[in-house]
Order: structure tokens, then sequence, then C-alpha cells
């Protein structure tokens, strides 16, 4: 009888992590720093500067250029927002810009009409232009632009629901293709929207593509690695999305004007046709769906590429051991995550954190200009902050996951309580509390996709991270909502960030300890059943080698 071998075994042999996957990774992480950019930009072509209100009476004798207007009025310390949605009323013949600022103050207070009729004047000292000015979002209708931002999210939970499934009948490859090819398309549209609703439009569409493109592009690449660098080659991903954080901040800063920056972002997406000749199909994917020699092609490249071609009289018979799997699987269903009591717990558990980690990541990353400090610089040091964050976890990782997971949990939700305390004109140590909590959520959120791999059994591991990955971009969703709290209380946002991330800092505390241990593969090992029967089965059939039926035809390498 030949030796057979499943595909992880081939995998192992070709080299887990050599040229060929390493090449393949660079493809991989480029398309991420774009994916950065579109995912942060709103955080300055969506900005709110500086505005006061112009009013309609004449008498006023407004001056017609925005630099003549005094908007230290309406900032700092001691400035009344009021002027910036209210058009001050009476007769006088002084212009506002003119008038002192105790002056300004008492009229805004007496002779307020309630709307502003003549628009607004907004302050061009840091943007020449964003998506507010250019569109009014402010005042009676500020909140269109969180609302614009949810939808942007939306389109993230949109496109994990339609791209996963498409990428599962069309392969990981052609969605990364379609998925990049859309993203460019309609980003350069955004950039040269009419109006604010065709803008958000083409904006949810590039966050379904957002999603086609992260998701397929992971799974591109971890079915292609071998289990042992699948850990260190997905931070290597996060790495690229942390540098197109850093580099966004310089890109908005010499780019003032959120079309030019739009279309600086997105028409990049262009360059990635040469994808189509570089990027690999998933030859475990051809496998599955049964094109095994378009599969055994490219293993035959990667284990060439990499230096250990494989032997003549080795073979796979992973269509046929696919086939199974899928007919054993078929037994368990995304209902088994919370059929039995520790399953649920574990799940209900795990999608929390899924949830409460992208809500206050976002919450934080969107929102920089809340801090005081200077925007461009505020999103840099945020930005250099990923790095180390994600660092670290390949160190903290190997000693616990479940401790790993508390700690950073904890160090984010006491950081974002603890800026409720400082004052406003403290913006630095604001900044840095923020910076802390931004490292610790960061980190967490990086444990949560091993920590999820792991405490999810093999026969619904797929549904369960599908299901995390589904909440997590509900908590994308709230994040820029939440920011609408404000009006009650300018710190409502950061105490519901904080207590969120401490309570599940909490419930981590019941979830098991993965580290070192063997992935649990169905729901009676997570369960602590009896395998007594199971053991005796899998006795009989060895792990590693396996006979192929004659009824399925060998594939010989």
């Amino acid at each position: 009888m030949e030796r057979s071998m499943n595909f992880d075994e081939i995998l192992s042999h070709i080299g887990g992590f050599g040229k060929f996957q390493k090449i393949l990774y660079v493809w991989i992480c480029l398309p991420q720093i774009l994916l950065a950019f579109h995912m942060l930009i709103s955080v300055f072509t969506g900005a709110v500067p500086p505005h006061l209100c112009r009013s309609n009476n004449t008498t006023w004798a407004l001056p017609a250029s925005s630099d003549a207007f005094n908007f230290s009025l309406v900032t700092g310390p001691d400035g009344d927002p009021g002027l910036s949605c209210s058009a001050p009323g009476g007769v006088p013949s002084t212009p506002l810009a003119q008038l002192n600022h105790s002056t300004a103050l008492a009229l805004s207070d007496d002779h307020v009409t309630g709307v502003c009729q003549g628009g607004w004047e907004f302050s061009k000292e840091t943007f020449h232009s964003t998506v507010a000015t250019e569109w009014d979002l402010v005042c009676d209708n500020a909140n269109l632009n969180n609302i614009g931002s949810s939808i942007y999210m939306f389109g993230l939970l949109v496109g994990a629901v339609l791209f996963g499934s498409l990428a599962d009948k069309f392969g990981r490859r052609n969605i990364i293709l379609v998925g990049l090819t859309i993203q460019s398309t309609f980003g350069v549209g955004a950039a040269f929207a009419p109006n604010f609703y065709i803008y958000v439009f083409l904006r949810f569409v590039v966050g379904t593509t957002i999603s086609a493109v992260i998701m397929n592009a992971f799974v591109l690449g971890t079915e292609w690695t071998g289990s042992k660098h699948r850990m260190l080659a997905g931070i290597i991903t996060d790495y690229f999305f942390g540098f197109g954080y850093i580099t966004l901040a310089g890109l908005a800063y010499l780019i003032r004007d959120w079309r030019k920056l739009q279309l600086a972002i997105s028409a990049p997406g262009f360059l990635f046709i040469f994808y189509i000749w570089v990027l690999p199909k998933s030859a475990r994917w051809l496998l599955a769906n049964q094109r095994n020699e378009e599969a055994m092609d490219l293993i035959r490249k990667a284990a060439l590429m990499n230096g250990k071609p494989l032997q003549e009289d080795m073979e796979t018979c992973q269509g046929y051991n696919d086939m199974v799997k899928m007919e054993e699987r078929k037994k368990d269903t995304v209902i088994d995550l919370v059929r039995t009591p520790k399953m649920r717990r574990n799940s209900c558990i795990m999608f929390y954190l899924w949830f409460v980690n992208v809500l206050v990541y976002y919450g934080l990353s969107l929102n920089i200009s809340d801090f005081g400090m200077n925007i461009y610089l505020t999103q840099l040091i945020f930005g250099l902050v990923e790095m180390p964050a994600r660092t670290i976890t390949l160190f903290t990782l190997n000693r616990s996951r479940r401790i790993s997971q508390l700690a950073f949990l904890a160090v984010g939700g006491l950081a974002c309580l603890l800026t409720i305390f400082i004052p406003d004109d403290l913006s630095i140590i604001r900044t840095v509390l923020a910076m802390v909590g931004k490292f610790g959520i960061t980190a967490s959120l990086s444990i949560v996709y091993i920590y999820s791999a792991e405490v999810f059994p093999t026969v619904i591991r797929q549904s369960g991270i599908g299901m995390g990955s589904m909440c997590a971009r509900a908590g994308g969703v709230l994040a820029p909502i939440i920011y609408l709290l404000r009006g009650v209380s300018k710190n409502a946002p950061m105490v519901l960030f904080g207590l969120c991330t401490l309570l599940g800092a909490a419930l981590t505390l019941l979830l098991p300890e993965t580290a070192h241990q063997p992935l649990a593969d169905t729901i009676e090992d997570v369960e602590g059943s009896s395998m007594s029967e199971e053991s005796e089965e899998g006795n009989m059939k060895p792990a590693l080698y396996e006979e192929c039926p004659t009824r399925n035809p060998d594939i010989i390498i």
C-alpha cells in the first residue's frame, strides 16, 4: 500500500512557510495598507472644523472671507458653542468678526434666532475641505456624519456574509480580485460624489469589499501555511494594516482637501491588476472542490519554489477525506454553538469579546479629535501603538491565552475610564491614556482571533468564528453611533467603552485555558463526555496515513 498524506502533511513536507508562502504573504499584505486607509479615512474626510453661523441679516455685514472670522469665539475653554449653530439677531452695524469676545457672547445670548439660516463659515486652518464643510454636516445635521460612518461599517457586515459564501463557491483568489476591483472603482467614485447620500452609498459598497479582501486574504494565507507558522503569519498581515494606519496620517497632513485625499487612497488600488497573474489559488480549496489536477500543479510549483520537490511515491486522498469531513460536519450546525451548557457559555462569551473588541477599537480610532491634541499627531501615535501591541502578543500567548486576553482587556478598559477624570486643558494626558487604551484593545483584538479558533471545536469552528465575526461587525456599526451620547454627557462614550471592556475581562475568567492544550474536535470534547467509543473507532483508522478507497481515483505525485 502506498503512503497517503493529508494536506497539512503535504504542506509540512514542501515547506510550511518557505519562499512560496513568503511571496504569497507579500501579495496578501500589500492590500492591507489600502484597507487601513479606507477604514480610517473618515477621521479626516469627516472632520468638523470650528465654524460660525452666518447671519442672514444684512445689517451684520459679515465678511465674505472666512479668514476674517474670529473662530476663537467658538473654540478654547471660553468659547461659546452657541455661536456655531445660531445666528445672532438685532441690528448692530459692527461686523461679528470685529466684535470683542464679551460683546459677541452677550449678543449671542440676547439675540439668538434659533436656527442658522445663512449657512456656516468654517475654519480652514486645519482642513481646506471635508465632507462636513461641503455639505454642512453640523448642528442639526451633525448626526448624519456618525450615521454615515455606521452605514459604512454595516457594509463590512454585509460583505462578510455575502463574500464569505461566494468565496466558498468561487474561490478565495477570485473574490479577492473582485473585491479589489470594486473597492478601487467605488472608492474613486466617492471622490466625485455629487451629494452626501450618494457618497454614503459608495462608501457602503467599499465597506463590503473590505470584508471580501480581509477575510479571503487571511484564509488564502492560512490555507497555504503550515500549522507551526500560522500565528506568526497572521500577525504579519496586522503589521501592514498598522503601517497603513501610520501612513494615512502623513497623507492626510499633505492633502487637506477631502476629495483629493479620497482619490489618493483609492486610485492606487488599480495597480493590483497584476494580481491576476501572480496571486495563486488555494490548493486546499481546489482539492475540496474536486479540481485535483489543478491543485496538484500548484502544490508541485510551491514545492519546487521552496526547494523541496515531492517524491514520486507520495499521493493524497485529500479529495476523499474532505468529502468524508463534509458528511461528518452535516451533523453539526450553528445551533450546536448554544445547544449544550459549556458550549453555550463559551460561545456567548466569545461572541461578546469579538463585539467589544471591535466596538472599542473603532470607537477610539475614529474619534481621535476628541482627545484635544493635533489630529495628525494623534493619528500617527495611535498607528505607532499598533506595532508593539501586536508584537507583545507573540510572547504572552505562549504562556496563557486566557490571562493574556483578560490582562489586555483590563488595561484597555481602565485607561478608557481614567480619561473621564482628566480636564480638557490637559489634552496630552488624555491622549496618553487613550493611547494606552488603544494599546490594550489592539493586543486583545489580535488575541481573540487565535483564542476563538482554539475554544470552538473542529466540527463547528468555522461556524463559531463566522458568528464571532458578525458580532464584531455589529460592534463596528455601533461604534460611531455611541458618540451621539455626547449629547447626554461628553464622557458617556468613554464610560461605556471602559465598562464594556472591563465586563469582557471579567467574563474571560469563565473561558477554558487553551495554551499547550490539544484542540477540541467535537462538542463532546468540550462538554467532557466519555469518548471511549470514539477513541476505539479512532484506533481503527490511523490519523496520519489512511488507505485510499478504490472507488476514488488516487492522485499520484
